[in-house]
């Protein structure tokens, strides 16, 4: 049985950056023998302290559903697909080069950066009130992050990059010259909806964690940001009930807006394509719920990975939800 800390291969645990990162550089190795790591490795280790709340400039992670388990899973799920498309592409489609492979990875482990408050941070009291900006705070970290390990001609790049992962811009404004760095935000956005749809725990994560994030940072009622409408959800158990759709919503963005990037998983993998096998499950799954009112029936126990004592939402949250 698949473990609830475990990727969709049940092989690779998902809470630890150690392990994430082992298997991210062994693909890298893989592709590129010689080429150097340590901004990979470099990377990892920046991500495990700023998430755990041991760098001095961060409050640790506080936001339930988009911890590190989810940064780490993403960023898996992306290296897996570059490696899909390197191994699996025909003589027409160019070539990733090692550097592009080092920014899809950064932009994956650093795409919900955005959420980490600054210790000197005195407007906010949860990461997930910056739900709608968040994917800009990351952009703009990346942009520092990136030079700081030397990698400045690719700053810019990853801070654009990582808008494929948000509502902040539209996929189609996003402006990328090149038609290769598009193909990789395109597997970017992929990596991030298949990575945290076909979580073992995805149902679950979704009544109790996102929505108390959707309520604090605004939007849980909210029919508009900018002039993108977004669903409003009643509750965590109206969001797991609405999950069918959204599956279906998801399924159109995959396959038009990211340009079916999901089939290089397959190549990967040699076969099957395991993320679309556990998103279908938990679609299945949340079907059956809608029909027979058993919430109840939810009783997975996802992993905690924040740090004891980090509040992730406050006690008056459904007051928070009325109002």
């Amino acid at each position: 049985m698949r473990r609830s800390d475990h990727d969709v291969t049940n092989s690779i645990c998902t809470t630890e950056a150690e392990a994430v990162g082992g298997e991210v550089i062994r693909l890298y190795r893989g592709l590129y023998p010689g080429a150097p790591l340590r901004a990979l490795e470099r990377a990892f280790a920046d991500v495990a302290a700023l998430y755990s709340g041991r760098h001095p400039e961060y409050h640790p992670c506080d936001t339930s559903y988009h911890d590190i388990q989810h940064v780490l899973d993403v960023t898996l799920a992306m290296a897996r697909l570059m490696d899909g498309y390197q191994r699996g592409r025909s003589g027409a489609d160019e070539a990733i080069p090692q550097e592009v492979f080092v920014v899809g990875v950064l932009t994956a482990l650093f795409h919900d950066f955005g959420y980490l408050r600054r210790r000197t941070d005195r407007r906010h009291r949860y990461g997930a009130e910056y739900t709608l900006t968040h994917v800009s705070r990351g952009a703009s970290f990346l942009r520092h992050y990136l030079r700081h390990l030397g990698m400045a001609e690719l700053a810019k790049v990853a801070a654009t990059i990582v808008h494929f992962t948000g509502y902040e811009r539209p996929v189609e404004t996003i402006r990328l010259s090149d038609t290769l760095l598009r193909r990789i935000g395109q597997m970017l956005g992929t990596a991030d909806i298949i990575a945290q749809m076909s979580d073992r725990c995805y149902l679950e994560k979704c009544r109790d964690r996102l929505y108390p994030e959707f309520v604090l940072g605004g939007i849980a009622g909210r029919q508009l940001v900018g002039k993108r409408a977004l669903p409003m959800f009643a509750s965590g158990d109206d969001l797991v009930q609405r999950t069918p759709g959204f599956y279906q919503g998801a399924l159109r963005r995959l396959d038009f807006q990211l340009a079916r990037a999901y089939e290089y998983a397959a190549k990967h993998f040699g076969g099957p394509n395991f993320y679309l096998q556990e998103m279908q499950k938990n679609a299945r799954y949340a079907e059956l719920l809608a029909l027979e009112t058993g919430a109840e029936r939810l009783r997975r126990q996802p992993p905690s990975t924040l740090l004891p004592g980090v509040e992730p939402f406050p006690s008056n949250l459904a007051a928070l939800a009325g109002a």
